[in-house]
């Protein structure tokens, strides 16, 4: 069994969200962009919840891109996986310069997608963390621990497709696990999907502004400077 599109997986993962119970007024869905916003969009739409971004971006191996080191997430989190740097012979200062790279990549996105706007307010919220897939698990990683830095009541994973060994690896993270199709060996997320297309920005865009014109926020944002006692 595999989906359609990502508007078909987004509505499988939510009814298994629904079944959960996650339907509360201090729910939050977070989706990964590019390719989790079309799946959060429809988990947003089906469960009543607000819908914003998380903005992670992959840092890729010298000369291989596509090989996930790490990841870098808004928030100045990074996660790098050292035994794999070590693996591909990845220096150092090679890392370092593209980690650099990927937070200015992250700075530039999450101002496009938020057009300007606070991150949401995510202290005791129950944050549905989505993205289309995992494989590694190097983003969906960082994304975690830069959201632990805000002090959510609990982050639930909620993915159409993984990794069973990194679902396993993500589980202690995280304060739930809800995932449709969990499979042993996923060499690409793309193989679970008869359509994958690359998001566009734009659709992005569009469908964070269709998610806030549909559900009105019932908290406020995150405040831009800390308070102070």
């Amino acid at each position: 069994m595999d989906f359609e599109d990502r508007v078909d997986a987004g509505r499988r993962l939510a009814e298994q969200l629904l079944e959960r119970g996650y339907t509360g007024e201090d729910t939050l869905v977070l989706g990964l962009p590019r390719g989790g916003v079309p799946v959060a969009y429809e988990v947003a739409s089906a469960l009543g919840t607000p819908l914003d971004v998380w903005v992670v971006r992959k840092v890729g191996a010298p000369g291989f891109q596509e090989l996930g080191l790490g990841a870098v997430s808004e928030g100045g989190i990074a996660f790098l996986n050292r035994g794999l740097m070590e693996e591909v012979g990845a220096t150092e200062d090679e890392v370092r310069a593209t980690v650099r790279r990927k937070s200015a990549e992250v700075n530039e996105r999450v101002t496009r997608f938020r057009r300007g706007a606070p991150a949401p307010a995510i202290e005791g919220k129950v944050v549905l963390l989505v993205d289309d897939g995992i494989a590694t698990g190097g983003t969906m990683r960082a994304a975690i621990q830069s959201l632990r830095l805000r002090h959510p009541g609990r982050i639930v994973l909620a993915v159409p497709v993984a990794a069973t060994q990194t679902l396993e690896e993500l589980q202690p993270l995280v304060d739930d696990v809800v995932c449709v199709l969990p499979t042993p060996s996923l060499y690409a997320i793309s193989q679970w999907y008869s359509d994958f297309h690359q998001v566009p920005d734009e659709d992005v865009v569009e469908l964070l502004e269709r998610a806030r014109a549909r559900v009105r926020p019932r908290w406020p944002s995150a405040p831009t400077e800390p308070a102070h006692v």
